[in-house]
């Protein structure tokens, strides 16, 4: 059997604890790392949402604008219709 002084208990743990409170912090540092990352997969997941939902409310915002301008252009095409029909009407051009 081994007989342990007190220099080599000193050196076995002078070596081993370090080693040892390495590699915990090691194990938790990638525990902590993997909640990191599904914490920012869900972030980004959410970020796209939101961000896909502002993009789709825009278009819809242009559409809409896009319709009211055709049809004040239609009405204003309308209404120079009529005065130009007006005006052959009475010079009697048409």
């Amino acid at each position: 059997m081994w007989d342990m002084t007190d220099q080599t208990m000193q050196t076995v743990l002078s070596i081993g604890v370090p080693s040892l409170s390495v590699l915990v912090g090691i194990l938790i540092n990638n525990s902590r790392l993997s909640d990191l990352r599904t914490d920012l997969r869900g972030a980004i997941t959410d970020l796209r949402t939101t961000v896909d939902k502002r993009f789709d409310d825009s278009i819809r915002l242009q559409e809409a604008n896009l319709r009211l301008q055709d049809a004040n252009l239609r009405r204003v095409e309308e209404v120079l219709d009529a005065r130009l029909r007006h005006i052959e009407e009475k010079l009697k051009i048409a």
